[in-house]
């Protein structure tokens, strides 16, 4: 099957989340971030403490070619054989923060004890494309050589980091390598022409990102002399024949709502099963909510579930039912 069910399910947002929805855009109108993300003055700010390993984890630091990454697991009888590659988002103009340290001990609850990789990819301007893609590679490069299997891989991106993992499987399949057993994709940007219907349509409800040309969205210090609608770059314009299963969550407001749903339209047309899940009145990126927030806490628990039917369809053949309710389309 190509996971073309459909099943629409109504859904308002929580009033807590209208409440963070409606905060997040006063704070970007009243701050006026979308100039300060373009001219560099929010990253050379941003101050973070030190992060504190939970006592239940283990972080090895590990030296890639050009980066640092950070391998996560439990402290007591960790889960060596499957990991997840998690690739963080930031624009491409962000180094990876403490929130996604958090993101890796959620996908650590719930994939049962899975381990975690995040690379801390180069990033612009100083570092345009092919940077980041270049150490994604190096970062998939180094767990194949210190013994795991592609087939026990999960990579997970939000946003920026999103698209790189599309980037990423989209330059193994074109050079012949094995792709991973799956992918989780949080509010990925796979258009960076900003060409999709919704750049229009949610302009002026996208609580981050709109009313605005001047947002991260629009930066093109990644894309640098490039086509911007090179498939490394933007991987909408790629080919998905022969990909793995994919899940993909958007919030409905989100200016890059399309690069969600015309990504998960093209995977299907070439026969990939994928599950696109609209989280109605939600902004980019919401599961940052982790299980604060209601829609965040259910994203977060339809990642487990994804994780669960990957690992036992490893183990043995799912039945069709069980398929069509994967993959179907759901409006949260």
């Amino acid at each position: 099957m190509a996971g073309d069910m459909t099943n629409q399910e109504t859904g308002k947002e929580s009033k807590f989340a209208a409440f963070v929805r409606d905060m997040i855009a006063r704070m970007t109108a009243d701050r006026l971030i979308g100039p300060k993300i373009q001219n560099g003055e929010i990253r050379k700010n941003l101050v973070e403490p030190p992060w504190k390993c939970p006592a239940c984890f283990h972080v090895t630091q590990i030296d890639l070619a050009n980066c640092r990454a950070e391998l996560l697991s439990l402290a007591q009888n960790p889960n060596l054989d499957r990991v997840v590659l998690q690739l963080h988002g930031g624009g491409y103009i962000g180094a990876m923060r403490n929130k996604y340290r958090s993101f890796a001990g959620l996908y650590n609850e719930i994939g049962g004890g899975i381990s975690v990789f995040t690379p801390d990819y180069r990033v612009a301007p100083e570092n345009p494309y092919p940077a980041a893609l270049e150490d994604a590679l190096d970062a998939w490069n180094w767990l194949l050589e210190s013994g795991r299997q592609p087939a026990k891989i999960v990579i997970a991106g939000d946003s920026a980091g999103g698209g790189l993992a599309l980037a990423l499987c989209l330059y193994l399949k074109d050079h012949g390598m094995e792709l991973p057993e799956g992918l989780i994709l949080m509010s990925p940007w796979t258009d960076l022409t900003a060409s999709g219907e919704s750049y229009e349509t949610n302009f002026t409800l996208d609580p981050l990102f709109g009313n605005t040309k001047e947002s991260m969205i629009y930066n093109r210090d990644y894309v640098g002399k490039e086509d911007a609608s090179n498939p490394y770059i933007s991987p909408l314009f790629g080919s998905y024949d022969g990909f793995p299963p994919m899940l993909i969550q958007v919030g409905s407001v989100e200016m890059l709502l399309s690069d969600s749903t015309e990504l998960a339209k093209k995977a299907k047309e070439a026969g990939v099963k994928v599950r696109l899940s609209v989280y109605e009145g939600m902004f980019h990126v919401f599961q940052m909510g982790e299980l604060i927030l209601q829609e965040s806490k259910r994203a977060w628990e339809e990642a487990g579930r994804f994780l669960r039917v990957l690992d036992r369809r490893r183990e043995e053949p799912l039945g069709i039912l069980e398929e069509e309710d994967l993959y179907e389309e759901h409006n949260l």
